[in-house]
């Protein structure tokens, strides 16, 4: 995760995914607990029961795929380098873009591209400027053939415009790219009845690959499963198969005790969609009272619509963190996580400029320190109101309430 300590070398793995900080559901432990005791591998790809459970769970999204055209792998990131290993040619994502996205490309010896994203939101690179990037490409010899992205985003914590994504998704099917969307995120959605969130797949059905990580939603991230599917028509199938051989060569099979969690998660039982709503409405609240007290500091961010993050720019108090020292966002990063007392990833980790000064921040770690603290929140009206979140916004606060005190201070004496 770290950097070269000297001169910042280049960012080889980033952060992980923003945890939830909650307990694991009773239920959930206990139908891992009832499977602790098969030892025998789950084959590659997915059981038939946990591939109709993820057959299902797409359906009632509207993101309709058979058995055979359904892949699962432990976590997003082994099926994001099948995926990668199997289609040819150079990779572009959004900037900024999760950070664990280019990483993998890079691992196979594929340069990735970054391509800006538009000021309304992140997560889908903006058309014009991903037709610009595919012929500057081709014209210096390159192969552009993957574009990941993601409507619901790490690290923004914005969820992209229906008509952004239908302008990006005509550019990129116009130029033969083919879709992986990372949709992780999605049933995160902090006013899902105030927001659309479209799937690429449901506009280009034919050339996107949607994947989804469960620990977005579903599953604690130390229990790693994800769900790949695939397009119909010869295309899809031919991916599919491809993407199988390499999962069979890396033996990347998912647990079988958490095979038996995921397909009880997937199937969305009452207490895992209780428990999954009681979790959005929390961050959500926790996020929106964190995002009020950076912005009244004096940064700039995105008001978050999805997961348990936001992403802030403290160019505007550039100034300030100069004349501590701060000069670009590895050193904003340490100075944050000292300050705070917790993950404050720089931007450079999700392929922002190191000289741009921003942040994630996650908002697991304002819930409370322990497991009793935490759990609180799931069925407080206001969580941001109970004593250990209201102590840990308060720190945010102060901390940058004393930023952009020094950055008057700063300016005054200039």
């Amino acid at each position: 995760m770290r950097t070269h300590p000297e001169g910042h070398g280049p960012v080889r793995f980033g952060p992980p995914l923003p945890e939830d900080g909650l307990p694991v559901l009773p239920e959930l432990a206990g139908v891992l607990a009832a499977a602790a005791s098969r030892g025998g591998p789950e084959p590659v790809g997915g059981g038939p029961a946990l591939i109709d459970a993820a057959c299902g769970h797409g359906e009632r999204r509207g993101l309709p795929a058979a058995p055979d055209r359904t892949v699962l792998g432990p976590g997003a990131p082994a099926l994001l380098i099948a995926l990668t290993a199997a289609i040819d040619g150079d990779v572009l994502v959004p900037r900024p873009c999760a950070s664990w996205w280019a990483p993998y490309a890079r691992l196979l010896g594929r340069p990735v591209f970054h391509v800006p994203t538009p000021p309304e939101s992140g997560g889908v690179p903006d058309p014009y400027a991903l037709l610009e990037t595919v012929r500057r490409m081709r014209a210096e010899g390159r192969d552009p053939r993957l574009l990941v992205l993601s409507v619901a985003d790490d690290p923004t914590a914005t969820v992209a415009p229906p008509e952004l994504l239908h302008e990006t998704l005509e550019a990129a099917a116009g130029e033969g790219l083919h879709l992986v969307s990372d949709e992780t995120w999605r049933d995160t959605l902090h006013d899902p009845y105030g927001t659309v969130l479209l799937s690429p797949a449901e506009m280009l059905p034919g050339r996107v690959t949607v994947v989804t990580d469960l620990a977005g939603s579903l599953l604690p991230p130390g229990w790693p499963a994800a769900v790949a599917r695939f397009p119909a028509g010869e295309e899809g199938s031919a991916l599919h198969a491809r993407v199988l051989d390499v999962l069979t060569a890396l033996d990347a099979r998912v647990a079988a005790p958490v095979a038996a969690a995921a397909g009880y998660a997937l199937s969305e039982p009452e207490p895992v969609t209780a428990r999954v709503a009681a979790s959005v409405r929390t961050h959500a609240r926790v996020a929106a009272a964190a995002y009020r007290a950076v912005v009244a500091a004096g940064a700039l961010a995105r008001p978050p619509q999805c997961g348990r993050h936001l992403y802030v720019d403290l160019t505007p108090l550039a100034p300030a963190l100069a004349a501590q020292g701060v000069g670009d966002a590895q050193e904003l990063e340490d100075l944050l996580t000292g300050r705070l007392g917790m993950p404050a990833a720089g931007g450079h980790r999700f392929g922002d400029d190191l000289e741009t000064p921003r942040v994630r921040l996650c908002t697991a770690p304002l819930l409370g320190e322990t497991p009793e603290e935490r759990a609180a929140c799931l069925d407080a009206d206001e969580p941001a109101e109970l004593p250990q979140v209201g102590r840990a916004l308060n720190h945010v606060t102060s901390v940058f309430d004393d930023l952009r005190d020094d950055a008057r201070r700063w300016e005054s004496s200039r």
